[in-house]
């Protein structure tokens, strides 16, 4: 059995994204596969995906509802998965256009599989948009986190560079065609991007949307951003984003 973890905190991402992601794992794996979503709220989300509660972690009220709750991952033990049991976490936002099954297969043995990010590639820092751990292999990164955050915040930043920095187990990168950047390697450069639609790589496996536009503003040829950015913010309509996420 394959698992696939995801977190929904908050109010940005609803039981939609949820289903959409369950419904796009579903027609990309050929191997019997599970998700499980951490979650402070289940409604409205499919019962085929199993919820468990939103995993605790202590941190200060400015970091609570940000990303650094993707710490809570690396606790020593996590409900619904058992030690050392390999798991491939994916964010919300993101678009599957294809087969998920090797991401499980791909170095077997690596106790970290992670993006290389696409902004700062020559760091040596990966991107957790989409990432494979196995539970309990490196609990510094949730203790440490946990007793001092806010000096490691004033450091780091965010969270995917705290990991990459002081993680004491080896971080092997996911092949570069897997998982492609929307804004960052899909979208043409101004002024192209008012003329030019972005398009797919036909080897992208899983597209990651950081920052804005969301995968629905992308698809509609939305790019919600203040008056004066509007001048080089802007993307085309964007057909195949439907067709895939759903």
């Amino acid at each position: 059995m394959q698992t696939i973890v995801c977190m929904k905190w908050g109010t940005r991402y609803g039981a939609d994204y949820v289903n959409r992601l369950w419904s796009m794992i579903r027609r990309n794996t050929r191997n019997p596969t599970r998700l499980l979503c951490y979650t402070d709220d289940a409604r409205g989300v499919d019962p085929g995906v199993t919820c468990l509660p939103a995993l605790e972690i202590e941190l200060p009220e400015h970091l609570r509802w940000l990303p650094w709750r993707k710490i809570a991952l690396w606790r020593p033990e996590l409900p619904g998965l058992a030690p050392g049991e390999p798991a491939l976490f994916v964010d919300l936002d993101i678009v599957i256009t294809g087969g998920l099954d090797d991401f499980f297969t791909f170095e077997p043995d690596a106790p970290f599989c992670v993006i290389r990010n696409w902004t700062q590639v020559e760091k040596n820092i990966g991107n957790t948009t989409c990432f494979r751990f196995k539970v309990g292999a490196a609990p510094k990164i949730f203790t440490d986190m946990e007793a001092d955050p806010v000096c490691i915040w004033q450091r780091y930043r965010n969270e995917q560079r705290y990991i990459s920095g002081e993680i004491e187990i080896p971080m092997t990168f996911w092949p570069e065609p897997w998982c492609v950047s929307f804004k960052h390697g899909l979208m043409p450069r101004w002024p192209l991007n008012f003329l030019l639609v972005p398009r797919l790589p036909p080897d992208a496996r899983l597209v990651a949307f950081t920052g804005k536009p969301d995968p629905d503003e992308a698809r509609d040829g939305r790019w919600p951003a203040p008056w004066y950015k509007k001048t080089y913010k802007h993307v085309r309509r964007t057909p195949w984003i439907a067709e895939h996420w759903q």
